[in-house]
């Protein structure tokens, strides 16, 4: 059986739209309904699934390998695995430094044409720092409380670190997380949407 692994979405800069003082991140929010804990779809142990919870990957440009957490080459630990596809499932964990989609080649079953049937997505953390996915770290798939954000034109912003080290100085930081608006401090200038139980994030200006 064979597996295609790639990485999404990366992990520094990822955009979200501006709109009536409201930032929407595209691609990382999961339904309506959905559910927040990393609860694993597939079953935990050697042999029981490629890249299973707890499972270690390598880490290359373009190609993951599973391989055990105690190699050298280990890189990555798989902290939540989901089927189907990430825009339609559960949301990764928060301290996700990035995603992998998991593909397996099967034509026989090929819904699109391309040779490959999706088989889901693994939440991975890195093993060793820098962690993109810790709050105001400029990265990972979500965004959280903590995190910072730039004006990117066109009605857009994109994160990046707090701390001033990325390409682009933050200019706006999500500072709490609200169930309504009405909720956000009065120096709120721009509303997040977040993923969970308070999906209003209040950002202010640095």
């Amino acid at each position: 059986m064979t597996y295609r692994v790639s990485a999404w979405p990366r992990t520094v800069g990822r955009a979200v739209c501006v709109s009536l003082l409201t930032v929407t991140v595209i691609g990382c929010q999961k339904p309506p309904g959905a559910a927040d804990s990393p609860t694993p779809s597939r079953p935990v142990g050697p042999g029981s699934a490629f890249l299973a919870v707890d499972e270690c990957s390598s880490r290359g440009r373009v190609s993951f390998t599973e391989v055990p957490c105690g190699s050298e080459r280990a890189a990555a630990r798989v902290i939540a695995r989901y089927d189907g596809k990430v825009e339609q499932g559960p949301a990764c964990p928060a301290r996700t430094d990035f995603v992998l989609h998991v593909s397996e080649s099967r034509p026989a079953v090929d819904e699109d044409g391309d040779g490959e049937v999706p088989q889901g997505y693994a939440c991975m953390r890195n093993l060793e720092a820098p962690h993109p996915g810790d709050p105001g770290r400029g990265g990972g798939p979500r965004t959280v409380v903590g995190d910072c954000v730039y004006g990117a034109g066109r009605g857009e912003v994109r994160e990046t670190a707090c701390d001033g080290s990325g390409e682009r100085a933050p200019e706006h930081q999500v500072a709490s997380a609200v169930r309504e608006r009405a909720e956000c401090p009065a120096a709120t200038r721009l509303y997040v949407t977040l993923d969970g139980a308070r999906p209003v994030g209040c950002a202010v200006r640095m």
